[in-house]
């Protein structure tokens, strides 16, 4: 029975890429920091059969010593301060967990695995497969559309900044030491797990609550930026495939599709009868210092290599969403 290792596990991403390896037949693990995660309870009630190891991308020990005691086959890195407004009020703490959390835990699997400058591996065929979930957000200022592995990066936000230098040290460590190390570079994905946070669960929740009577108005930034946004379902499945090819490379993973967040309130409301224009409200207190205006993704090489495809529409996507919150805000389960 293969291992795995999940950074990240009680994200969205986390819980959904459990579900699938478990269904593969891994024994999973999460890397928790300490054991009071309030999400660790909703973890435990979908997926109980996920075994959690204490660790903190903050601290290279604890990462060594997970790794030690998990002896996995292939690491999952999820985890990052994720939600890209934050990084401006916290760019220090972005950059120490999103860019050298990286750098730690490829150390730990190097530290490990016994192998230094003197002594590499051949091409990363043998020992611990890592993955680094890479992010749209790297490409920033796009140069390009739509983007692929070769489009140059333009990243802002101190999110994809750090994002960039776990990409490139994934890359170096790969190179250098003939990890199997892959970067998926993922575009916008979303889902009913999706925190609340983000703007696509903002809609959504949003658009319940209103057709049920609980609120009368939701506030959003700017309604013209324009994402690929997929289902996170759809991703994970491209995760674990890229871990399991004969040699170690990047993907960009998306649907070629971009759509603005006006068009994801507008596909909402509709769902639910109702018109978007008449309780969406602009905070130009939500649009960032630097937008991103425009990623659309390219995932030829994806198709090609790994044979993977999204299986849910844009318009399902937002269906999805909007009906579980509907469920979730009437009190059904």
């Amino acid at each position: 029975m293969p291992t795995a290792l999940i950074t990240g596990i009680t994200g969205q991403d986390g819980s959904y890429l459990a579900e699938h390896l478990l269904a593969q037949g891994y024994d999973v693990y999460g890397l928790l920091r300490g054991q009071n995660n309030p999400k660790l309870q909703t973890l435990e009630a979908i997926l109980p059969q996920v075994r959690i190891v204490e660790g903190d991308l903050l601290d290279q020990a604890s990462l060594i010593a997970a790794i030690q005691r998990v002896e996995p086959d292939e690491v999952y890195n999820l985890a990052a301060i994720s939600f890209v407004p934050v990084s401006w009020n916290q760019p220090e703490l972005t950059g120490e967990v999103t860019g050298l959390g990286v750098l730690r835990t490829l150390e730990a699997i190097r530290i490990v695995s016994g192998i230094s400058p003197s002594r590499p591996r051949a091409a990363g065929r043998e020992g611990v497969r890592f993955y680094q979930a890479s992010s749209s957000e790297m490409f920033g200022k796009v140069r390009e559309s739509p983007q692929n592995e070769r489009t140059p990066f333009y990243p802002r936000s101190p999110y994809g900044v750090a994002k960039v230098y776990g990409h490139y040290i994934t890359m170096n460590y790969r190179e250098s030491y003939g990890l199997f190390a892959c970067s998926g570079i993922l575009f916008n994905h979303e889902s009913p797990r999706r925190g609340l946070e983000f703007s696509t669960r903002k809609i959504s929740r949003a658009t319940a609550r209103i057709k049920l009577g609980l609120q009368k108005e939701v506030q959003l930034g700017n309604l013209d930026s324009k994402r690929d946004w997929g289902f996170a379902g759809d991703y994970v499945r491209a995760m674990h495939l890229m871990l399991q090819q004969p040699e170690p490379d990047d993907y960009v993973v998306g649907t070629g599709e971009a759509h603005s967040v006006r068009d994801f309130a507008e596909l909402a409301f509709r769902c639910v009868g109702l018109n978007w224009a008449d309780h969406v409200r602009v905070d130009p207190q939500l649009t960032r210092p630097a937008e991103v205006d425009y990623l659309r993704a390219d995932a030829t090489k994806a198709r090609q290599k790994l044979g993977w495809v999204p299986t849910v529409t844009f318009e399902g996507l937002v269906q999805m969403m909007v009906e579980s919150d509907l469920r979730l805000e009437s009190g059904e389960r």
